[in-house]
């Protein structure tokens, strides 16, 4: 089963589901890479990672999963979909670290030297603050430069050299991301912030919509100790559409189909549950508008009212 992709507003197409490849650290390039290949396996195409995770070492798992893959396909071996995976099927977003914000490039040249790649397919600005460099802990003030503006608009310039194909943000309010507009002469093709039930951040997903930028969504299920995944309306209206369905659905898998059905991408990061969140939820999605009441927990009222998230 092939990902739903839709289109940014640079024309390119982004998978609507990818993996998030922050689950990784120094020391698991082993469970990594074991992480990675399945979901190429499963069908994923859309990876997304930062250097501030660690997981440039997930792009490398990437590429050795691939060639795993080819391998494994030339020994005959069953449950490898592809014989090759070109680069133009896989899907990159990196990330610009907050202490590079004074030279885009360099950021750049630096990720496209550790992932061994010749582009990037989104590259965002990780946070609207800089630091000093990697070792302090000091944040520039918003006014002192360089701001997120100066910062942006050296980003731009990154397009003309053909070593990324679009760029965004992340991590961006709505009170930044109007301060941006104002200023770029090109819009953001994406902005990558939490968005899950706990937080939903509707106004700020309204915003992007209306500029034309691409809603993305890391920690969809939460994070910690969420409480949806035990929240009794969430459980309630996972029970009922299972029903309708006649198949058992999750929470988890209610909140992915939540997050695809309003539009925004999801990456989740699941490493039990690669499965479900690629196939599942696109069954769920489909059903989901023809069942009466389905979105009855799902309201503004019940999603404030779960509180905020821990981080």
């Amino acid at each position: 089963m092939a990902i739903p992709s839709i289109k940014l507003n640079t024309g390119l197409e982004i998978p609507v589901v990818g993996l998030g490849c922050w689950m990784g650290a120094p020391g698991r390039k082993e469970a990594s890479y074991e992480i990675v290949k399945k979901a190429l396996e499963i069908g994923y195409r859309h990876f997304d990672m930062a250097t501030r995770y660690g997981m440039y070492l997930g792009y490398q798992s990437i590429l050795a999963a691939i060639e795993s893959t080819h391998r494994e396909r030339r020994c005959g071996w069953k449950g490898i979909r592809d014989s090759e995976i070109p680069r133009s099927e896989i899907f990159v977003t990196t990330k610009l670290i907050d202490y590079d914000h004074d030279d885009p490039r360099r950021g750049l040249e630096k990720s496209l030297k550790e992932l061994n790649l010749e582009y990037i397919d989104l590259y965002l600005m990780h946070w609207p603050m800089a630091r000093l460099d990697s070792m302090e802990g000091k944040v520039y003030h918003p006014e002192e430069s360089p701001t997120f503006v100066d910062t942006w608009l050296e980003m731009e310039k990154l397009l003309d050299t053909g070593k990324v194909r679009s760029i965004g943000v992340s991590n961006f309010s709505i009170k930044n991301l109007n301060i941006l507009i104002e200023r770029a002469n090109i819009v953001p093709a994406a902005n990558e912030v939490e968005l899950n039930p706990s937080n939903p951040q509707h106004a700020l997903v309204d915003l992007c919509k209306s500029k034309g930028i691409q809603a993305i969504g890391y920690g969809p299920l939460g994070q910690y100790r969420a409480p949806f995944h035990t929240d009794p309306e969430l459980l309630h209206a996972s029970e009922k559409l299972g029903g309708a369905l006649s198949r058992k659905i999750s929470p988890s898998q209610l909140v992915l189909s939540w997050g695809v059905q309003r539009g925004t991408i999801v990456i989740p990061k699941s490493e039990k549950r690669l499965k479900l969140n690629f196939e599942d939820i696109f069954e769920i999605v489909d059903n989901y508008h023809k069942k009466h009441g389905m979105h009855r927990s799902l309201d503004a009222k019940t999603l404030e009212e779960l509180g905020s998230v821990a981080g």
